[in-house]
């Protein structure tokens, strides 16, 4: 253990800053620019104090990776610091577009708290659609993603083909970036939309929740089988990728799938990741339950503790790894975030894994109605009547007054975890986000309380468990793979 003595003597002209835990016999340290070192007790000891061998590979590890002051301690650390948090300077990316509050489906775990099919009230018009892309354009940011989401968006699809066509025809001036995503549960796709969605490179994502009984469960679908109906598409969208690209040396787009846990996946999850395998997945992401829309009223049916959670979580890892020991790469997508962070110093474009998050700076979610919200997390509490988190309205704001409310700068402060108590001492701070709607929702205040937080207990132990893997060589070779194809590619590359 530690004595008194030794942190009494620390030597703080050769030691730069940093934070430490310990692990077993070893001590992990991390500082500010994400980089991470596992030393011995007595190494350690010696660190701190100054005595630490100069020739040895540990006090080179320490002096490349900024624990050790040198005339450019300062200079690097500067740099790799700002090189991380690049994405500050751009502005919002991601646009999100609920075309329609609408849906044919009733999942317990509803973030959205969709309404019924037939309320067409609640579907955005063509004039608002216009407004919202115009609105778009304005953002300062070169690259832009519009995301359709719901609901159904399927349910309003004028508006949808509308928008695209919009949007791609108002780029040929403004020449940014623009992709477009359509999250969707297959239930209305046919042809004709896939193949307008195809011929304007849209990118598909659906919600699967795993095996077909586990599925079923989580979302409810009346008119028919949703899962039966969401694989059957997957595939067939997926096989119309690989006719087009037919002959092609690099690789090409295939559908993206998001599962969200429920106390019903725990027991499953060898299905949930093998049904990923069986249909040509290469991640999964295994998010854990928000406390957001319908899933706030359905505790009994879906809701878990955080050791039974992080249990869930740790046998998943090990079958994942069993399959990449194998030689079949397969990665867990909230694994790869914190790698990247933790292997790359990078910030992956994780917008709920961010400090400071997205909301605002990095995504904007713009209601049926024109209404326009931090997030689309925080978009989902106006169904509940809670309008704590809009910034306004396209028909009545400017795109400048959206983004420079007070609002955002509340939003930043709160989710920028060098400073928050809990967060600040941790030797977790440089990877970990916090989320100011989840700490609302739980405990009324944008700030976290940490002892009562669900998120941070389950985000501590499984960073806990990543670094007991990364000391084995074996599982380190694998991550550094799984950095690599989790990394962004370019359209249908």
């Amino acid at each position: 253990m530690l004595d008194l003595q030794t942190i009494n003597n620390l030597d703080t002209k050769s030691v730069g800053y940093f934070r430490f835990k310990q692990f077993g016999n070893e001590y992990l340290l991390t500082n500010e620019t994400g980089e991470y070192v596992f030393l011995p007790e007595n190494n350690f000891k010696e660190f701190l104090t100054g005595k630490l061998d100069s020739k040895s590979e540990n006090f080179q590890e320490l002096l490349n990776k900024s624990f050790l002051k040198d005339k450019n301690y300062l200079a690097n650390a500067v740099l790799k610091y700002r090189e991380r948090y690049h994405f500050l300077k751009f502005g919002p990316s991601l646009h999100i577009v609920v075309v329609t509050l609408r849906c044919n489906h009733k999942c317990i775990y509803c973030h959205a708290s969709a309404g019924s099919s037939e309320d067409k009230g609640l579907d955005m018009d063509l004039a608002t659609a216009k407004k919202v892309v115009d609105t778009i354009f304005l953002t300062t940011n070169d690259a832009i993603c519009i995301e359709f989401q719901g609901g159904e968006p399927l349910l309003n699809w004028p508006v949808v083909k509308f928008i695209i066509s919009y949007a791609a025809e108002k780029n040929k001036l403004e020449k940014k970036n623009l992709i477009f995503r359509l999250v969707s549960n297959f239930s209305l796709m046919d042809e004709e939309k896939m193949k307008f969605l195809m011929d304007n490179e849209v990118y598909f994502c659906t919600s699967l929740d795993g095996d077909e009984e586990t599925h079923n469960y989580n979302r409810i679908y009346t008119e028919g089988n949703s899962y039966q109906n969401a694989v059957n598409w997957i595939k067939k969208i997926n096989a119309e990728y690989e006719e087009v690209n037919k002959g092609k040396k690099k690789n090409y787009y295939r559908v993206g799938a998001l599962i969200t846990v429920t106390k019903k996946t725990l027991a499953s999850y060898k299905e949930v990741i093998d049904t990923y395998l069986e249909l040509g997945f290469k991640s999964i992401y295994l998010r854990y339950l928000y406390p957001y829309g319908f899933a706030r009223q359905a505790k009994e049916k879906i809701w878990y503790t955080v050791d039974e959670y992080v249990d869930f979580y740790k046998k998943s890892l090990d079958y994942i790894l069993a399959k990449n020991y194998q030689g079949q790469l397969f990665y867990e997508n909230m694994a790869a975030t914190y790698l990247r962070k933790i292997l790359d110093q990078e910030e992956p474009h994780n917008l709920d894994m961010r400090s400071p998050c997205g909301a605002v700076i990095g995504q904007l979610s713009y209601n049926y109605n024109g209404d326009v919200y931090t997030c689309d997390d925080s978009r989902s509490l106006s169904r509940l009547g809670d309008e704590t988190f809009k910034l306004g309205n396209i028909k009545q704001n400017t795109f400048s007054e959206l983004v420079n409310n007070s609002l955002c700068k509340s939003m930043c402060v709160a989710s920028c975890t060098n400073g928050l108590p809990g967060h600040n001492e941790s030797v977790y701070q440089p990877y970990w986000g916090a989320c100011p709607v989840y700490n609302y929702c739980l405990s009324g205040n944008i700030f976290p309380a940490m002892k009562e937080n669900f998120k941070w207990q389950i985000d501590e132990q499984i960073l806990d468990y990543i670094f007991e893997k990364l000391k084995d060589k074996k599982n380190k070779d694998i991550f550094k793979e799984w950095c690599k194809a989790s990394r962004p590619r370019a359209k249908y590359e």
